[in-house]
């Protein structure tokens, strides 16, 4: 699942894409499909949270994973290992004199846009700090910390999944949290010690930035990773109780639901969120994370 250290290790790979010059390019997706970086220079790739930018000369190419998104690199006419209908931007670069230049692949990307770079502030100014700049301990985790406080009394589960919050947060690293923070997604942020949440954020994404495997239990080995992302059923590593999955975000429950919350065909609980928010798989030990200030 990408998250922000997946696009933090992705930027990293594209790093010799600085400096070359582009020699082909074709943007698959009909809102640009004209734009064209043809006999421009890439002159940085850098990510954001969740988002991966690219800047040739004074264009930026923002591009998005979600969740099948992929990059691939190729030496130019080799096969591509993904099916081409599903390429949505192909860059062609120029590699030293004599060798074939080099492919870059954007597959099944969920979001495609480009625009001049003077607009950034304008575009992506409304995004929180991202959690692996180098910005987050001058200034970006506070920022942080006053918009997470802004509205206490939405659950912390959809606060720190909101990029306008903080940028880089996914559903893994949601569950995750909450569980060392010994908190039920869907306790209000005044409940939580956010300063504790901000500060294990960022550890638990620095720790992961360069590796491969996502952990967050201090075991590498497969299936013993994480606590309670996508292990419903099973016993908690802690108490052994076992874990629940449900759903939350969205409108709230119809009036005279029992307990406020709305089941779904698999007996999963549904607790509403934000009626503006899209509904969300949680999971989360009954046992370690209480629900804290629902009074």
């Amino acid at each position: 699942m990408p998250e922000g250290d997946s696009v933090f290790q992705l930027a990293r790979r594209l790093q010799f894409m600085a400096g070359r010059t582009v020699t082909e390019s074709s943007l698959r997706v009909p809102r640009h499909a004209l734009a064209d970086f043809t006999g421009t220079t890439c002159r940085r790739v850098w990510p954001y949270g969740k988002h991966l930018f690219m800047l040739f000369d004074d264009d930026v190419l923002h591009t998005h994973l979600k969740m099948e998104g992929t990059w691939s690199v190729h030496r130019a006419g080799e096969r591509w290992r993904k099916p081409g209908h599903t390429a949505r931007v192909v860059l062609r670069l120029a590699d030293t004199p004599g060798n074939p230049d080099i492919e870059v692949v954007g597959h099944s990307l969920g979001l495609v846009e480009v625009f001049p770079a003077r607009e950034w502030s304008a575009r992506m100014g409304h995004l929180g700090p991202d959690v692996l700049g180098a910005d987050w301990s001058r200034g970006g985790a506070q920022e942080a910390r006053r918009r997470l406080l802004a509205r206490p009394d939405r659950p912390v589960g959809t606060a720190i999944l909101d990029q306008r919050n903080l940028a880089g947060v996914g559903n893994e690293y949601r569950a995750e949290i909450c569980f060392l923070l010994g908190v039920h997604p869907a306790t209000p942020v005044r409940a939580v010690d956010v300063d504790r949440l901000l500060a294990l954020t960022h550890r638990l994404m620095r720790a992961n930035r360069d590796s491969p495997i996502r952990v967050t239990t201090g075991v590498r080995r497969a299936g013993e990773s994480s606590y309670v992302f996508g292990r419903a059923g099973r016993p908690c590593r802690r108490c052994g109780t076992p874990i629940r999955s449900g759903w939350l975000g969205g409108p709230p429950a119809p009036a005279g639901t029992p307990g406020g919350g709305r089941r779904d065909e698999r007996g999963r609980t549904r607790t509403p969120g934000d009626a503006t928010e899209l509904e969300r798989v949680i999971w989360w030990c009954p046992h370690c994370q209480p629900m804290l200030g629902s009074d």
